[in-house]
């Protein structure tokens, strides 16, 4: 399923998670540690921004590390 770009973007705690990835890659725990709510509620906003194809998640051993995909953001 892809998800509406404009819909995923408009939530503000996705805008802070595509800020931080702009800046570095982070794996998904790095990336629930800047974030006062449930790692899971953190891992729901990555699934839909990797749904949007605006978040790359790589596998790397047992970490997932979240690539921003600049491209898609470009369009919007």
């Amino acid at each position: 399923m892809r998800r509406d770009v404009f819909q995923a973007i408009a939530d503000p705690v996705r805008r802070d998670i595509i800020d931080l990835l702009a800046k570095e890659t982070l794996t998904v725990n790095e990336v629930a540690e800047r974030f006062d709510i449930s790692r899971p509620a953190v891992s729901n906003h990555l699934k839909i921004l990797k749904e949007c194809g605006i978040v790359r998640i790589d596998p790397q051993g047992r970490e997932r590390h979240c690539i921003i995909i600049p491209e898609e953001l470009r369009r919007v």
